[in-house]
């Protein structure tokens, strides 16, 4: 998966942005025991002028290790549709988080299979530019 990750990273950065009609974005965290930066490439919705991202590791038992990375540090940097700019991830939680993640699994409904066999609860994360 790294590898694979690292080529849709350089892929991404040489064409200036992800495939067309792909909803695909970089974050870069700060690492939580590190301290070192880590670049994701993960998908994202728009609500408003925030990009929302899902916590949910393909279905995963434990939480990917970006979102571990965002809580510890929310200060990211976003590189989504030719732009780069630092981003404040924040935690959506309670009715908002709920509703939110309705209207996505609507979009797209692989999200309500990955809740469907996992016990945590799937992260909804709001990224609001700076």
């Amino acid at each position: 998966m790294r590898a694979h990750n690292r080529q849709v990273i350089a892929d991404f950065r040489a064409r200036g942005g992800p495939p067309e009609g792909r909803p695909l974005l970089l974050l870069t965290t700060t690492g939580a025991r590190t301290g070192r930066p880590h670049t994701a490439p993960m998908m994202y919705v728009l609500d408003g002028d925030r990009l929302l991202v899902i916590a949910s590791n393909a279905g995963a038992p434990r939480h990917p290790d970006w979102y571990r990375n965002l809580v510890a540090h929310p200060e990211v940097t976003v590189e989504a549709a030719e732009q780069t700019y630092a981003a404040t991830a924040v935690v959506l939680t309670g009715a908002e988080r709920d509703r939110l993640f309705a209207r996505i699994v609507e979009g797209y409904p692989f999200f309500a299979d990955h809740q469907a066999g996992i016990v945590r609860r799937i992260p909804v994360v709001a990224l609001v530019r700076r």
